[in-house]
């Protein structure tokens, strides 16, 4: 169907976004990165359903209303992240989690920039810029031709930005209509506190 021009209602209940999509077709040149000591990045396989989860909350649901993955059952999330073509890492500094690399290989000859996020007290530390070099040379060692993200307006206002330094390239929006993960209990009521809740 065709989007007209104008404003379209959001039914109570529901939350809208702009989501723009971003691809690259060859590697680009890795970007500097300051020195980060602290910081430990390992790959996580067949990781604790419930430690993944937590995580996902910690990087981007409390901030962004970040929920595809805990709308998930334990199957269905299972088949994902102990899928062989699916890359999982995790940042730490010491024993916490303080960031998300998920890699997604399942389509062939592309990569699919599946998450990419920090815990809040790393945002702007240059934590980004050195999990992006990870994944652009993780990815396009790989006989791969294109590599693709997504993003949206719930997210934090500079990932369009973000993505376009590390030489992401976009190339198509969509809005997208889903039901508020406040609402329902998948996460809590004071996440994304930006972003308006419309109870039905």
């Amino acid at each position: 169907m065709q989007q007209v021009d104008g404003f379209s209602p959001v039914p109570p209940g529901k939350v809208a976004t702009i989501v723009t999509h971003l691809e690259m077709t060859a590697r680009p040149d890795p970007a500097p990165v300051p020195e980060l000591p602290s910081l430990v990045l390992g790959r996580v396989r067949a990781p604790d359903l419930a430690q993944y989860r937590q995580v996902f909350l910690d990087v981007g649901g409390r901030e962004w209303l970040w929920c595809s993955r805990l709308l998930l059952d334990d199957a269905a999330l299972a088949a994902i992240l102990n899928d062989d073509a699916v890359e999982l890492f995790y940042l730490r500094d010491g024993a916490a989690v303080v960031g998300l690399l998920e890699l997604d290989f399942r389509e062939t000859g592309a990569c699919e920039l599946a998450f990419l996020g920090l815990v809040p007290a790393w945002v702007g530390r240059g934590a980004g810029r050195y999990l992006m070099n990870i994944a652009l040379t993780r990815a396009w060692t790989r006989p791969i031709t294109r590599m693709h993200v997504h993003t949206c307006t719930l997210d934090h206002p500079g990932a369009v930005a973000f993505y376009r330094r590390a030489g992401f390239v976009p190339v198509r929006q969509e809005v997208e209509v889903f039901d508020d993960p406040r609402l329902g209990g998948i996460l809590p009521p004071d996440a994304a506190p930006h972003i308006p809740v419309f109870t039905p």
